[in-house]
C-alpha cells in the first residue's frame, strides 16, 4: 500500500516539477501562456453564463450581438494563432454568429484550445523571432501572441457589460470578495 501511495505521489509530482522547470527556464513565455489561459477561462465562463435567449442581445443597433462577439473572438483566435507557427495546425470548425449558444460556446472553446496548442510552442528564445503577420508585415512572435491576449481582455470587458445589462454577474465579479 505504501508503494502505491508513493507511486501516486510521484506521478503527481513529476508534472509539477516539469512545469516549475519550464517556468524557470522560460519565464516570459510561461507568463504569456498563463495570461492566455486565465483570459480564456473568463471568456468561456462568460459565454456559458449568458442565457441562450440573450445571445441575440445587442445594446444598440450599431453594436454586435452577444452571439456575434463570441463568433468574432473564435474567428480572431483561430486566424491569429495560426500565424504563430508554420505550418499551422488544422483550424477548428468555423462557427457562424447566428449559430445556437451551444455551437458558439463549443466553437469558442475549440478556438481557445487551438491557441493553447500554438502557445505551448512558445519559448523565451523564439518570442523575438520575426514572423509574417497582418498584410505580410513582419512582427515578433511575442507581438502576435499579445494581439491574442489583448483581444481576449478587450472582448471580456465588453462581454462583462453585456452580461451586467442582462442582470448576469460576470465570472470575474463572482471571484471578488465583497
Amino acid at each position: 500500500m505504501k508503494r502505491l501511495i508513493c507511486l501516486a505521489l510521484l506521478c503527481l509530482a513529476v508534472p509539477l516539477m516539469s512545469q516549475a522547470q519550464d517556468a524557470a527556464a522560460n519565464p516570459l513565455s510561461t507568463t504569456v501562456r498563463k495570461i492566455l489561459t486565465d483570459n480564456a477561462k473568463n471568456l468561456v465562463a462568460g459565454a456559458e453564463a449568458m442565457p441562450a435567449e440573450k445571445y441575440s442581445f445587442q445594446p444598440s443597433p450599431d453594436i454586435r450581438t452577444f452571439g456575434q462577439v463570441i463568433a468574432h473572438v473564435a474567428m480572431v483566435n483561430n486566424n491569429v494563432c495560426a500565424m504563430l507557427f508554420k505550418p499551422a495546425a488544422p483550424m477548428p470548425e468555423k462557427i457562424a454568429e447566428t449559430d445556437p449558444k451551444e455551437k458558439l460556446v463549443a466553437g469558442l472553446k475549440a478556438s481557445m484550445d487551438y491557441c493553447d496548442q500554438a502557445f505551448s510552442k512558445l519559448t523565451d528564445a523564439n518570442l523575438t523571432e520575426m514572423i509574417p503577420s497582418f498584410g505580410g508585415r513582419q512582427m515578433t512572435r511575442m507581438g502576435v501572441a499579445l494581439i491574442v491576449t489583448n483581444d481576449l481582455i478587450d472582448h471580456y470587458a465588453g462581454m462583462a457589460i453585456y452580461l451586467r445589462m442582462n442582470k448576469v454577474l460576470p465570472p470575474t465579479a463572482m471571484k471578488m470578495p465583497m
